[in-house]
């Protein structure tokens, strides 16, 4: 018999996968360990509560800046439950002879607890194992690694769980992290305990992932994959208003994001309305047959800010009005002069007081020359029947010829030209020509870039007046407004022009409407001559999505909306498309995972 002699092969290390695998470095310490460039510590916990609720290992499992190991070994029901039954033996021994009232009271607990364990594992078939699980925090410097440490031992105290710091074993606890060594003996018989198997599947993330109202739709998915669902119309407990606020950095994926609500508040048959400074929203808005109007000069988007309005009355007060917090019964047109002081004010914002008291004075007088007074029924008044700024001028210059010792009314006549008859008039002079007749109204107001901030300001105020008039129309229609760029509104010398807004997002919830005021940051609106207006607009809405940021912004956000570590780290990191989502009392992070449809729709603008 010829005996054949087998070649030995040689196997090359195989250098791509082992860069891969292994660490550019490691130094092992005795209560740490340095990975590469960052520091990390492997603890491990020795001891579980008695009770747990469900999901309770998500709260440890997603902590921040943490990996986290967990192993499972199925071991014998019998030999347990022989095992389980000489304890509560000797626990009762012990609490019957016990004289200190503490020590008997644990013993009885720790008796009643094997007794329910016992019965759940022989007569209910509980699966028990035993369970280990080590906890390893990582930061790239020494303060974030102190301050990761400091969140994981307060998260596990909060659970109730005892940890332990594997001194002179960080070695051996890294193995036990890392996906590439099997689990280390020494590092089982610490941290393994016996579970059942009900308390380990409840623990997991996927038992209590993601957030459903129960109706409405498809929002984002939370940091484990699961779905959020959001109706923006649903009501109670801590849901008052279907208000939103969006803030965030440019370049984090806020434009998208709303444009994905949009689409989807569209598609529930939602009336949306969009003030768009920067034209992000014009390719939407024709995509979906909407009416896209040049507000910024265009022939078919002109508002007369003379032509009185009729203000919505509320059914608990019928004499409750947007500026009337008591309730004293002004008509249309008086309310409608006051809104008038504020656009004056942003217009023209160095008019004195006695320049003010005459220019109302005048447009009393302008009103009742055209046949309108504090009692008219403006409803059934056609465009044409308003006075636009041409007659006011008319008027004042009028007045100045009348009263030449009186040097305002020459003033005014000269302030009240540019809006007459020069540029500003292709803006305000005329009779409005503004119609909508779609389910999606695009006012783009982006020819206005170059212009003043006090243009701006008033423009925008403008078409705000005339978005809450078809808000507040119709109490059964479902109206969505979307205020981009709202720091366009805030002008720290007339503060009213927020109090409009604030008062809208206060009254909107009565007519089945809602806002969503998107800006690039809060500190805008907490300046502290316009603070006590501007924090209100941030607080009143019960939704807010909470993008990127960093700076003083994220400071004050912080404070604001009382953010946690982790809540901070993830708008310091502007992931784009990630958010933190607060809806009511509760508090998620969102991922918008958005289906390849809607961006057919988005346009290219805005940042997709």
């Amino acid at each position: 018999m010829i005996g054949i002699k087998k070649s030995e092969s040689f196997i090359p290390v195989n250098e791509a996968l082992l860069n891969v695998i292994a660490p550019m470095g490691l130094e092992i310490k005795q209560n740490s360990l340095v990975v590469g460039e960052n520091s990390g510590k492997v603890y491990g916990i020795i001891r579980y509560p008695q009770k747990v609720d469900v999901g309770w290992l998500s709260k440890i499992t997603n902590i921040p800046s943490t990996i986290v190991s967990i192993g499972i070994k199925p071991i014998d029901n019998g030999a347990l439950i022989s095992a389980i039954s000489k304890s509560i033996i000797q626990n009762r021994g012990a609490a019957d002879g016990a004289k200190d009232p503490l020590t008997r009271q644990r013993a009885e607990k720790a008796a009643e607890d094997g007794e329910k364990i016992m019965l759940q594992i022989d007569q209910e078939g509980e699966t028990v194992a035993m369970m280990n699980l080590s906890v390893m925090p990582i930061a790239h410097d020494e303060i974030s690694f102190t301050k990761v440490c400091r969140r994981v031992e307060s998260a596990l105290n909060v659970q109730k769980c005892k940890i332990r710091t594997l001194a002179n074993l960080q070695k051996e606890g890294f193995e036990t992290i890392s996906p590439t060594y099997p689990s280390n003996p020494v590092i089982d018989n610490i941290t393994s305990r016996v579970i059942p198997m009900s308390t380990f599947v409840g623990g997991f993330p996927f038992a209590s992932s993601g957030f459903n109202d129960g109706s409405g739709y498809y929002f984002a998915k939370d940091s484990n994959g699961g779905l959020v669902i959001v109706d923006t119309c649903a009501r109670g407990n801590d849901r008052t208003n279907s208000n939103m606020v969006v803030m965030g950095v440019a370049g984090v994926g806020k434009s998208t994001a709303v444009k994905h609500i949009l689409l989807s508040e569209y598609m529930k048959g939602t009336k949306l309305l969009i003030i768009d400074p920067e034209s992000e929203y014009k390719e939407l808005c024709k995509n979906l047959g909407g009416d896209w109007i040049n507000a910024g000069g265009g022939s078919n988007g002109k508002i007369n800010p003379l032509q009185i309005r009729p203000a919505p009355r509320d059914e608990e007060d019928e004499t409750d009005r947007l500026y009337s917090d008591e309730g004293n019964g002004m008509g249309d047109m008086a309310l409608h002069i006051k809104n008038l002081e504020i656009f004056f004010s942003l217009y023209l914002p160095s008019l004195t007081d006695m320049q003010k008291a005459l220019l109302k004075q005048a447009l009393i007088e302008l009103y009742n020359q055209f046949h309108i007074d504090w009692d008219t029924d403006i409803t059934k008044l056609k465009n044409t029947e308003f006075p636009a700024f041409a007659d006011l001028h008319a008027l004042m210059e009028k007045n100045s010829a009348e009263h030449t010792d009186n040097t305002d009314y020459r003033d005014l006549a000269l302030l009240l030209a540019d809006i007459a008859h020069g540029s500003d008039s292709f803006l305000w002079n005329g009779y409005s020509t503004i119609e909508a007749h779609s389910r999606c109204v695009c006012l783009d107001t982006h020819s206005l870039q170059n212009t003043s901030d006090n243009i701006k300001r008033t423009q925008y105020f403008n078409l705000l007046t005339w978005c809450w008039e078809q808000m507040s129309r119709d109490r059964t229609e479902r109206v969505l407004l979307v205020c981009d760029e709202a720091y366009l509104m805030i002008d720290p010398h007339v503060p009213q022009s927020l109090v409009f807004l604030r008062n809208v997002e206060k009254r909107s919830r009565k007519y089945e409407a809602g806002l969503i005021i998107i800006s690039h940051s809060v500190v805008d609106f907490l300046a502290p001559e316009i603070k006590m207006y501007g924090q209100a607009l941030l607080d009143i809405p019960c939704m807010k999505l909470l993008m990127g940021t960093d700076g003083k912004n994220l400071a004050e956000t912080k404070e604001l909306y009382n953010l946690t570590d982790a809540e901070q780290e993830l708008l310091e990191s502007k992931k784009r498309g990630h958010a933190l989502f607060v809806i009511g009392s509760k508090r998620l992070h969102v991922n918008f995972e958005i289906p390849a449809y809607k961006f057919a729709y988005m346009g290219k603008a805005g940042g997709r």
